[in-house]
């Protein structure tokens, strides 16, 4: 199947200058656990959950942080037009269970989880994602990473 027919399309972006607070908010309303960060027509980060309680409140950060500060600033993405079974396999090696999804033109359109993917293909290829996403170690770590630092 094509990413396109799989992603959740009703995508809000949060922006670097707003504060956690104002995020996790969206997060609530929307019952997400991650929001991509744009700025200026451009997809400079993502905002998940984990980020502001690890990356913020455990460092003492307050409701006002903001978004910039706490962001993954190493986006990857992925192609509406691509093959999921491909994407999954990227999802895998990545270690992340969501990915954007942006056109041709790099426009945000959506974001693929695995749950989207769970919910119309089953299994495959979402668990052989979620058995290499969940393998200890890896190349992101919510901690003592140089992505946290503005």
């Amino acid at each position: 199947m094509k990413v396109s027919e799989e992603m959740t399309r009703d995508v809000r972006v949060a922006n670097p200058d707003e504060t956690i607070q104002e995020a996790a908010r969206v997060m609530a309303e929307m019952d997400v656990g991650a929001l991509p960060v744009g700025d200026n027509d451009r997809l400079v980060g993502m905002i998940t959950d984990r980020d502001i309680a690890i990356r913020a409140v455990a460092q003492g950060q307050g409701p006002t942080a903001l978004v910039g500060d706490v962001m993954t600033r190493d986006v990857k993405y992925c192609f509406e037009d691509e093959d999921t079974d491909h994407i999954a396999r990227n999802m895998a090696d990545q270690q992340i269970r969501r990915i954007p999804v942006v056109n041709r033109d790099k426009r945000l359109v959506g974001i693929l989880s695995l749950g989207d993917m769970a919910i119309t293909e089953g299994l495959r290829p979402s668990g052989e994602a979620l058995t290499g996403i969940s393998r200890p170690g890896g190349r992101h770590t919510q901690t003592g990473d140089s992505e946290a630092q503005p």
